[in-house]
Formats: structure tokens, C-alpha cells, sequence
């Protein structure tokens, strides 16, 4: 895709979001579209007619109605983001749970809730019990633009409801809206707020205070590092000065502004305004205050991503994560050696020879972070990460933090980092780990894809390609499912004989293609292995 013209600048007034628009449509306009769950939850805008207010009543039915199915009798935590569309969905979201007699717990004084936060209360509160387990909804579309909305399920185990959860939830929502509501229960907002199955509570003091169980915080307290933090107008924008207080850290909030239009973000690189802290255009503006910092970061709307700003500028996702393990497999000595390292396909492969120089099990699964759940929640993956800068991992002592990413814990392991060895995260990647395992050059590309590409790639198998060379080097594998799990990848992934490999699968939430290379020669071979394997899978260049 061209770069747009506004990339990495301010965006201007006539881009930004009619809010009073957006959300009289989310009252007023009738559904364009079913309830769909994607990789995380339903996404969608009132302004097309794919997130208003019946998908939210239908939606919540369909979880009360889950829960009396599965037998969860605990509380359900709920939280909001930022996006405009978040509150009134919460709103929606309380009248029907309470219409329904489920016990839900929610942030007091309408403080908003980071998703990592609900998975994190949602096993604390389940911890050691064998019934009245918890769950929770976040209501949130991540780093979508201002005008979308989202709202995702989270079961007992905390994490990302999995395909056969969010299949049964849609089903039954979009029953219930051709319907025509029928079967929806449901009170007035006033009233639900004040029912006895209504309960507001702190949820920024117990996620704060256990924070130094999984982060070395005095490490970090004693070397006394200058941190930036960006909450790009997100969830997570009351949390760093707690955390900065709690802890005696010296963090300086570039940006504690909330604004439903974010007005105050640069635009990313499709001229969209997305809260996209892996991108260089939408971080523009922490990126050029680097330099006031020793480590800096922003994280997404719903802060269960992140992205690290070291004074040499942004580090690349998979880079920070390379280091990431590196550093902990080294640094948390109660983790087993049993323990595996998750990641998924289309990460980079200096993870792979990083966790094999530490004699770890690899755990290669597809896009989607819910395939890390069940191994951080019974200890047995000690890590868990995408290429998307999406990550979480194990308590100091080996036990489960979250099951959902968590931005915080991603971002304060760079002041640890930096703290414990002197250098940045960015310093180490080049300094040690490429001289060691060798600098790849890894890309991501997007494009359009019609529906026909899309069965295509679903329906492909290792047998699927049989040319011998690619790019001048050697086929030495061909994937249509994990290695970690098994579990088809929606796509296809080539191996090379460098080292070198890409990947291809369709999106979760959007009509796009995307394409994943890493070549262990360079951009050129980089564009040698895209001008060929396009026309490899499709027959033309795409």
C-alpha cells in the first residue's frame, strides 16, 4: 500500500470522528450486519450499521445465557476503553446483565479498565476455588480508529474466549436480533446501576500492587531510569502515575489527554487514526522525544500491546520480544526448564534459535493469543507472544500473571532490562543477539484480498506447493498447521534453507491479505522472496 501523504502527522480537524453522530447512530440505527466475533470479539461502527445498541443487548443475552449454560456463578468484571462507542456499550452491556441477575463488578467512579486488568482479577478472584468462578467482558475494538467499537468475552480461564465459546455467543445474539429482541432481558440504566447485583470496586490499587510479583520494580526504583510513557489517550491513562508512586519510579506522562476523537494522535501510515504502538507513524510523537528519555513506550487503546521507544527510535515488535526471552530465560531463575516458549507462526525466527540456544521446547502456534492461555494458565508456557506486539508471561515465581496480553508488564520489563544490564533493549538486539544469531529482515505487507483468495489459502496443504527453490534457496518446509498445537493456521507458511521463510493468511477483522517475510539476506532478498511467492500461491502478484 502507498504511504499516505499525512503519515506520521497530526491528524487534521476534518478527519476526526463526529462523535455526537456516532453515537446517536448506536441508539438509532437498526443492524447492517450480524454479531460476529473475530480474533477478539465483535468489531464494528454504528456509523455502518455494525455496532449499535441491539448487537449489545443481543451480545449480552447471549453471555448471560452462556454462563446459566456452563455454570459460572461468580461475578463477571466489566470494563470500557476510551473509544466513544465504549461507554453507551457499557451502559447497554450493565442494563441487560442486570436484567438477568448476573453479578457484575465494575471500575468505580467509571474509571476505565485496561484489558490486561480484567484477566488479571479474573484469576486472582478465581484462585484456589472449584465453583463460583469469575469472567468478564472488556468493551473495547483495541487500536481501531475512533469511530469503531468492540466487545470481547473473557471466560474463568481470563484469557480470550476461544472459537467454540464465541461461535455459540454469536449464534444465539444474532437469533435473538432476528428476533427482534424477543427474549432479551433488561432494566433502565439508573436502576441497573443500583441493583444488588451491582458492585463497584478499585481496580487499580490490587493490579498496581501485585505488579512487583512478575517485574523486578526495585531494580528498576534504584537506578533511577528517566521513563516516557504514552497512553495514547488509552485505558491505562490513570495507571502510570499510581504505579510511579507505588514504586518510587521516575515516570513522566507525555500525554494524559482523553479525547473520544483522538485529535491528538499522528496519523499511521494508511492515513487512518489508529492507536497502533508498533507503528513509526502513529508513534511519531513519542519517537521524536526519545531523547529525553533512557527507555520510553506507548501502548494501544486497551493496553494489552505495547511498543518500546529506546533513544535510537522504535524498536520492531519482534525484535523487543527476541530480547524479551532472551533476557528472561536468563533473569527468572524459578521458571522450570520445562517451561516452553509460545510464539506464533509468523513471529520472527530469532526467537526459535534463541529459545533452542537455552535448550526450551518451542511452542509455535497460529495467530490469536488464545492459544497461549491454557499454558500460562497452568505454568506450563512461560511466555507468550505475537509478532503484533501482544505479549504476557509468567509471575517471578513461575505462576500465572494474566492470559490476555498485558502492555504494562511488556513495557516496565524494558525499564527492568535497561535497569539490570545497563543497556537498552534495542542496544542488546544489536549488540548481542545479532552478532550471535544473525540479523534478519523481517516485513510485513498488507493488501486487499477477494473471497476467492481467501478459500484458497484456507484450502491449502503442505502438498499444495511443490516447486523445489524459492528466491534461489531450497523449499525445506511447507506449513498449513502449528507445530506447537496442530491447529491450522488459516493460511500458509514457507520455510527456506537460510533460514529465510513467509507466510500468508487473511485477517481476522478485516478484508486484507497479510504477508509475513523474513529474510536472512536482506531487503533485497526480502523483495526477491515477495516478487516470488505471491504469483507462487495466487498466480499473479498481489
Amino acid at each position: 500500500m502507498a504511504l499516505h501523504e499525512l503519515a506520521g502527522k497530526k491528524a487534521s480537524k476534518s478527519m476526526l470522528v463526529n462523535v455526537p453522530r456516532l453515537v446517536s447512530s448506536y441508539y438509532t440505527d437498526e443492524p447492517k450486519g450480524p454479531v460476529s466475533f473475530g480474533t477478539s470479539g465483535h468489531r464494528g461502527s454504528s456509523l455502518n450499521g455494525t455496532f449499535n445498541e441491539k448487537h449489545i443487548t443481543a451480545t449480552a443475552q447471549a453471555i448471560s445465557e452462556y454462563r446459566l449454560l456452563k455454570g459460572i456463578t461468580g461475578p463477571l468484571f466489566m470494563g470500557f476503553d476510551t473509544h466513544a462507542l465504549s461507554e453507551p456499550a457499557f451502559r447497554t452491556a450493565l442494563e441487560v446483565f442486570a436484567g438477568n441477575g448476573v453479578e457484575v463488578l465494575i471500575h468505580a467512579k467509571d474509571e476505565y479498565t485496561p484489558t490486561p486488568v480484567i484477566s488479571h482479577l479474573i484469576l486472582e478472584h478465581n484462585r484456589g476455588k472449584s465453583k463460583g468462578f469469575a469472567d468478564g467482558v472488556v468493551i473495547t475494538p483495541s487500536h481501531n480508529p475512533p469511530g469503531d467499537g468492540g466487545f470481547k468475552y473473557n471466560p474463568p480461564h481470563g484469557g480470550p474466549a476461544d472459537v467454540d465459546v464465541t461461535q455459540w455467543v454469536q449464534e444465539r445474539a444474532n437469533r435473538l436480533i432476528d428476533a427482534g429482541g424477543s427474549g432479551i432481558k433488561r432494566m433502565p440504566y439508573e436502576k441497573a446501576r443500583k441493583a444488588d447485583t451491582t458492585h463497584e470496586r478499585d481496580f487499580i490499587t490490587p493490579f498496581i500492587s501485585s505488579l512487583a510479583e512478575v517485574i523486578e520494580m526495585e531494580a528498576i526504583q534504584k537506578a533511577g531510569i528517566r521513563i516516557g510513557a504514552d497512553p495514547m489517550g488509552g485505558s491505562g491513562v490513570h495507571y502510570w502515575m499510581p504505579i510511579a508512586e507505588t514504586y518510587d519510579l521516575n515516570i513522566e506522562v507525555v500525554n494524559p489527554d482523553v479525547d473520544p476523537t483522538f485529535g491528538f494522535m499522528t496519523v499511521d501510515s494508511d492515513g487512518e487514526i489508529r492507536m497502533d504502538c508498533s507503528s513509526v507513524y502513529a508513534m511519531a510523537g513519542l519517537i521524536a522525544m526519545a531523547d529525553r528519555f533512557d527507555i520510553a513506550w506507548g501502548n494501544d487503546t486497551d493496553f494489552d500491546r505495547h511498543g518500546i521507544v529506546c533513544p535510537s527510535g522504535l524498536m520492531n515488535p519482534n525484535h523487543y520480544m527476541s530480547v524479551a526471552i532472551w533476557y528472561l530465560l536468563r533473569n527468572r531463575p524459578a521458571w522450570g526448564k520445562g517451561l516452553k516458549v509460545g510464539k506464533t507462526l509468523v513471529s520472527s525466527s530469532m526467537i526459535d534459535k534463541i529459545v533452542a540456544a537455552f535448550g526450551r521446547e518451542l511452542y509455535e502456534v497460529p495467530v490469536g493469543f488464545k492459544w497461549f492461555v491454557n499454558g500460562l494458565l497452568d505454568g506450563t508456557v512461560a511466555f507468550g507472544g505475537e509478532e503484533s506486539a501482544g505479549a504476557s508471561f509468567l509471575r517471578k515465581d513461575g505462576s500465572v500473571w494474566s492470559t490476555d496480553k498485558d502492555g504494562f508488564i511488556l513495557t516496565l520489563l524494558a525499564a527492568e532490562i535497561l535497569a539490570k544490564t545497563g543497556k537498552t533493549p534495542a542496544e542488546i538486539y544489536q549488540g548481542v543477539l545479532v552478532p550471535e544469531y544473525g540479523g534478519p529482515y523481517y516485513k510485513r505487507t498488507d493488501g486487499p484480498i477477494t473471497g476467492e483468495q481467501k478459500s484458497l489459502l484456507k484450502a491449502l496443504s503442505p502438498d499444495s506447493i511443490k516447486v523445489p527453490v524459492l528466491a534461489g534457496l531450497p523449499v525445506t518446509a511447507v506449513m498449513t498447521k502449528a507445530p506447537g498445537n496442530g491447529a491450522a493456521m488459516g493460511g500458509v507458511k514457507v520455510l527456506l534453507g537460510d533460514g529465510s521463510w513467509f507466510a500468508m493468511r487473511p485477517s481476522g477483522t478485516e478484508p486484507k491479505m497479510k504477508v509475513y517475510i523474513e529474510s536472512y539476506g536482506g531487503k533485497a532478498l526480502w523483495e526477491q522472496i515477495r516478487d516470488e511467492a505471491l504469483p507462487l500461491i495466487f498466480g499473479k502478484r498481489i
